[in-house]
């Protein structure tokens, strides 16, 4: 636990267990969801974290996709909205300062306390992230790919939920718009 954790009186109990597993990054979130069970709460930082990964991976948060980032977190998470938004905004800090050190162990932990169906949930809530200003960027597919991976999820499943946002995938609209123009000029 942070120095600084403690001195702005954040800090709750938790076993050692818990507290050792803990990235820095899901006990900022957490602790400020501290009407939560802390299992529940470290749950919903880590979902948060990972989705602005995801909204992060192109260097850039748009506006689109804080709020979807926002109405996720309240509707899976169960949070009111001022809470939800209070997350999203911690989880993005979060991810601008310690992106490069915390996303692969963040997305870890996130894949050891979550089972299966949350998983593949977390997975089609990634794409709806990145897809949320319009487009789905190469880079945003790439980061998704990645973590897809670490939560150890297959190729199919990968696959299958960037199927549901084909129209989005930027690398299909360029093909399409290619193809297009192809037959135009026929």
């Amino acid at each position: 636990m942070s120095i600084l954790t403690r001195l702005l009186g954040l800090a709750r109990e938790e076993s050692a267990a818990t507290a050792a597993a803990d990235t820095e990054s899901v006990r900022k979130i957490a602790s400020r969801l501290e009407a939560l069970e802390p299992g529940r709460a470290r749950f919903i930082a880590a979902f948060a974290y990972v989705l602005g990964r995801v909204a992060h991976a192109d260097l850039d948060i748009s506006p689109a996709e804080s709020r979807a980032m926002e109405a996720l977190v309240r509707e899976r998470g169960g949070l009111p909205e001022d809470q939800a938004l209070l997350v999203v905004e911690i989880a993005k800090s979060q991810n601008r300062l310690f992106g490069g050190t915390e996303n692969f162990l963040v997305t870890r932990e996130f894949a050891q306390i979550a089972d299966r169906e949350e998983r593949l949930a977390l997975l089609d809530c990634l794409f709806a992230v990145s897809a949320a200003d319009g487009a789905v960027s190469v880079v945003e597919e790439e980061q998704v790919r990645a973590i897809a991976r670490e939560l150890g999820l297959t190729h199919q499943e990968y696959v299958a939920a960037r199927a549901r946002y084909s129209e989005q995938r930027e690398v299909m609209k360029g093909f399409r718009s290619h193809s297009g123009a192809r037959r135009e000029d026929a």
